[in-house]
């Protein structure tokens, strides 16, 4: 089993990576499958089934799916050029992706909310089309959006393609089990092991780079959330609080009275100054998804900020053990909301903090999976229960609680030998198995929870 840590850590654009980033990706390989075709398509249309029907609006998934026919991919992303496109599609019915020729496409025509048929292989699905002159159909493929911008086609999932097919790595550790024997065995850390499985594929120059480009978008998406204001879009008229919070929490520094309940303050400000900026339709790092963007950036910056002896150098260490929790969790169970329930979401993203937090405390390899166990067990049962379908409430202060409870993991771990009751790979089964027994209304359908008692209009 091999999850690259470029697959955990994916930069894109919010507000959602399973229903924004993932439509967005499907469309874009759907216009590779015409560019290779030996017949010319004269027009496109689609339809959104599942979740993607029922919070397609408030994630955008219809707008990334119409920018993805148009040729825009998440990594590469204007944000100035998607506007303009949006306007001339929507007036001229037609878009104009590279390398092929103009196709008809009429969003409000073409592209359809589906709410009454769910797709077999995932919550997350939907369907793509090529029609001919005549309007007939010549070409279709069933996308399924997996979580965290993953995206396999209908044969790839029945097929088993969502694993790792590539060359032998030298730790193919798929459970957690494995990891600390392999460790054990080989006297290596989480994070050398998984840098050496990274550069099996890889040149040591183009992991390095990488990572630091991961380190530095999450923090600079961390920094426009702490200067940002006003209000959310979407309609539930959410203010963006992360700024207003942090200028508090800088002006109270150095008091003496400060309580030591603040730094929970802190912690949750960096984490919901990432998800505003994801919930407005800015750039983030997938970590593992976008509605759980903000929990690993803001573990990463409080240890940064405020644990002594911490060095920026020791980053891709974070990154990197991270990473190795986070395809744990996705090869036996799920990153998605709509597959889950948010215990897939912000729970893991507080277990891969909790686990790179402990590793750069010089926490031990049974040390690390136990804060990634701790903090992904206090988040079983967490449903998605997004309001209006929008990723603001309950899903931008969730990341600050998740981030509070990563850093109480790692510190509770560090504070024994690694031994306790609960292994990591039992808890991420019962993850599994909680998200399988779990009612479609609490998996980011907006038909349960929150999203049915709060108004929202």
């Amino acid at each position: 089993m091999f999850l690259s840590v470029f697959e955990m850590f994916k930069v894109g654009i919010g507000p959602s990576s399973s229903h924004t980033m993932g439509p967005m990706v499907a469309a874009g390989r759907f216009l590779d499958r015409l560019r290779a075709a030996p017949f010319a398509a004269h027009g496109l249309r689609g339809s959104l089934h599942g979740s993607l029907a029922f919070t397609g609006v408030g994630h955008a998934t219809d707008r990334a799916t119409i920018l993805g026919l148009a040729g825009f991919l998440p990594e590469t992303f204007d944000a100035e050029a998607a506007e303009a496109a949006l306007a001339e599609i929507n007036e001229t019915g037609m878009v104009h992706p590279e390398g092929l020729a103009p196709l008809k496409f009429d969003p409000a025509k073409d592209l359809r909310f589906d709410y009454d048929r769910n797709l077999p292989g995932h919550a997350n699905g939907m369907i793509l089309m090529a029609t001919d002159a005549q309007g007939d159909v010549i070409a279709q493929e069933t996308y399924y959006s997996v979580g965290g911008g993953f995206v396999l086609t209908e044969d790839e999932l029945s097929s088993g393609d969502d694993k790792d097919h590539g060359p032998a790595v030298p730790y193919p550790f798929k459970t957690a089990a494995e990891m600390l024997e392999m460790a054990a065995t080989s006297g290596l850390g989480i994070a050398e092991m998984k840098r050496r499985n990274e550069l099996s594929r890889r040149p040591a120059a183009e992991l390095d780079a990488g990572l630091l480009r991961i380190s530095e978008v999450m923090m600079g998406c961390l920094e426009r959330g702490l200067e940002g204001g006003g209000i959310l879009p979407g309609g539930l008229n959410v203010k963006r609080r992360a700024g207003n919070i942090h200028e508090q929490l800088q002006a109270e520094r150095g008091r003496n009275l400060t309580a030591p309940h603040v730094i929970n303050d802190w912690m949750s400000c960096y984490a919901m100054a990432v998800n505003e900026e994801n919930a407005a339709g800015g750039q983030v790092v997938t970590a593992p998804t976008n509605g759980a963007a903000g929990v690993v950036p803001a573990v990463l910056r409080y240890w940064l900020d405020f644990v002594p002896g911490a060095t920026s150098s020791r980053i891709p260490e974070f990154l990197l053990t991270a990473a190795a929790i986070g395809g744990l969790v996705k090869y036996n169970a799920s990153i998605s909301g709509a597959e889950a329930g948010c215990q897939a979401e912000v729970g893991s993203a507080s277990a891969m903090a909790a686990a790179g937090l402990c590793a750069v405390m010089g926490g031990t390899p049974a040390q690390i999976e136990n804060a990634a166990e701790i903090a992904l067990e206090h988040h079983l049962g967490m449903t998605c229960d997004p309001v209006k379908g929008l990723v603001q409430v309950p899903c931008i202060e969730r990341n600050g609680l998740g981030a509070i409870k990563a850093v109480s993991a790692a510190s509770l771990s560090m504070r024994g030998d690694g031994t306790h009751l609960v292994s990591l790979d039992a808890c991420i089964e019962t993850m599994r198995q909680t998200g399988r027994d779990m009612g479609h209304e609490y998996k980011e359908t907006s038909l349960g929870g929150l999203a049915v008692n709060v108004p929202n209009c």
